[in-house]
Order: structure tokens, then sequence, then C-alpha cells
């Protein structure tokens, strides 16, 4: 199955195999693509990855989470990122963009906002608690990032809900202490991610995706269960898939082991019956087969193999006995 096709929201993915976002810290101040770009993300496409998420790309300057970060909040971008995509449709591979706001886990010099005036740790700034003229700023910046990665060509768009940045502390009781319309019970947490989705579809009608972190790990934090009552929501807002991730909103290491948020993925496919994306530690051919088989997944994200072995997929087809054809220049190699 790992090497079956996949068709979501009109968009059929030649196999099953996701890179996922993964932050290069490559740019510069300016946000604008580098040659670093351009080489790993091509890469990854000669090795047969059927989708490629592009590392979070902030949809403001002030949300990003350094200095070093990609970003689409402005129409000077939308070049570099054109030609990294014309460069991945190349090799026959999908491409979606991983659209991004730091919140307070922003490591900049400049005012950071956040639902709540609550540092992430002792060694991050305390943010402003974001007014509603902030929040519907954000929202507008969303919608107009989606509009330029329309303009960019991408295939997918992902919204990056995850990890502790700005979406997931709106969604947290555990960092979002607000009291108006967009704090208090899950309902109200849910609306600044609502309002995204809905601001992003006014610009984008292609496969739409949302990162989540089902577990925060933390007494107080959000819960798989709490991501069933989203993923519901999210459907019937037109979110084609959830992207299930973990943690970040706390400064705490979760246990690590192979597959250790896979369950997750698939507690949440199954209760919302909303496709999924499994993600953490899958480093196995055998172990992808195995969740597609069982119905665990949907699609099997995968992010810090493929920065050890940008060929994964052509090592698990030969290791499931599928035969994948190379670029021509490479055929001699074969």
């Amino acid at each position: 199955m790992l090497f079956t096709p996949y068709t979501i929201a009109g968009v059929t993915l030649k196999n099953r195999i996701v890179m996922s976002p993964m932050c290069m810290y490559a740019s510069d101040d300016s946000g604008e693509v580098k040659d670093w770009h351009h080489v790993h993300y091509a890469t990854r496409a000669v090795g047969q990855v059927g989708l490629i998420l592009l590392e979070a790309t902030a949809v403001t300057a002030q949300g990003r989470i350094s200095t070093r970060d990609l970003g689409i909040w402005e129409d000077a971008h939308i070049d570099g990122l054109k030609r990294i995509v014309s460069s991945i449709h190349g090799h026959g591979t999908h491409v979606g963009i991983q659209l991004a706001h730091a919140g307070r886990k922003a490591v900049l010099d400049t005012p950071i906002i956040a639902p709540s005036s609550i540092p992430f740790s002792d060694t991050f700034k305390t943010p402003d608690e974001a007014t509603l003229t902030n929040i519907h700023e954000t929202i507008q910046a969303f919608a107009d990032a989606a509009d330029r990665a329309k303009q960019a060509g991408f295939d997918v768009i992902e919204i990056h809900a995850a990890h502790g940045y700005l979406i997931n502390e709106f969604l947290s009781p555990y960092s979002n202490h607000r009291q108006d319309a967009y704090g208090g019970d899950q309902n109200r947490r849910f609306r600044f991610l609502r309002e995204t989705v809905q601001a992003i579809q006014t610009r984008w009608d292609g496969p739409l995706f949302v990162r989540i972190s089902a577990h925060e790990y933390v007494e107080g934090g959000l819960t798989p269960q709490d991501h069933v009552y989203f993923a519901t929501q999210l459907k019937e807002l037109g979110v084609h898939l959830i992207d299930v991730s973990s943690g970040g909103n706390a400064p705490i290491v979760p246990h690590f082991f192979p597959g250790y948020q896979v369950p997750f993925a698939e507690e949440i496919g199954t209760q919302a019956a909303i496709p999924v994306g499994a993600v953490g530690l899958i480093t196995e051919p055998q172990q992808a087969e195995e969740l597609l088989q069982n119905n665990r997944a949907d699609l099997v994200f995968l992010g810090r193999v493929l920065l050890r072995d940008p060929y994964w997929a052509r090592s698990a087809a030969h290791a499931l006995r599928v035969e994948l054809v190379p670029p021509t220049p490479y055929q001699r190699g074969w």
C-alpha cells in the first residue's frame, strides 16, 4: 500500500509517502528562498517522495520562529517559492506548504503576540496578549499567504496548529487563559483556528491539511480526545486531512519510541471519521506498510529519516519488492 496512489480533494499522489515540514533555518531576514532550499527539496523529489511539505513558512514577519525562517508574508516571496514548486513537479512529486505563526515561541527582538501573556519557559520572552485587532490581522495574513501559495503553484496547504505555535496556543487551555470570544471552553478556543480555515478557504479550494499536537504531555494540556472534537469540527469545515503530531506547547520531552504517535492518529481518524497522517519515528518500510494495511493512517509522514536518507523511498520500494523507475540520467546505476 505504501506505493499505491492516494487521491485527496482531486489531487492524486503517486504514493503514500509524505515528507513532513521540517525547519531548515537556511534563509535570512528577508525570508526568501535560498540555494539550499532548491537542493534540499528537489533531492527528495528525485528520491520519489509522493508529497513534500515545505517547512513552516511565516505568514507575518512577526510570526517567524527565527530570523532565518522562510516567509510568505509578502509578494516578493512568490517567485522563489514558485521555482521550488516547479523543480519538485519536474520529478513527478506533489508539493505543499505549511503556513505558520510562531506566537510565543518566536525568538525575535521585536514584540511577539500570543493568546495570553504567558512565556513558553523561563528562557523565552513574555509575549503581549493579542488584541482583537492582532487576531483579525493575523487571520487575514493566513488568507493572504494562501493566495500567494496558490500563485506559486502549490498543490496542498497545511495549517500549522501544532508544536506550541500560535494556533496551538489558542487551542490549549494550558496556554490560553483568555476570557473573551477566543478563550474559555473548547468552542471558543477553537474559534481562532475556525476563522483561519474559513479565511483561507476564501482564497484556496485545493487540499487543506491541519497539523495538530494530539497530546501535550502536561497537566491542563490537550489530549487526543480534545482533538477528536477539533477534528470533527475541522471535517465539517471542509478540511481534508489531520496531520497528527504531538508535544511542543510545554517544555517537556515525551517518551519516544518507534511509532509513538501512531495511536493518536488512529484514535482521531477513527472517531472523527477523517483521513489522517501518522508521524513520529516511522523509519522502516515494513513499519510504514503495517500502519496502512491495518487502517491506522491514510498517509505516512516521514521526518528525520528523510534528512538522513533522501532516497528512503527507493530503499523502501526495494524492501517491499516494488519497482521504481529511476530518473533517466541515473538508470545506468540500476
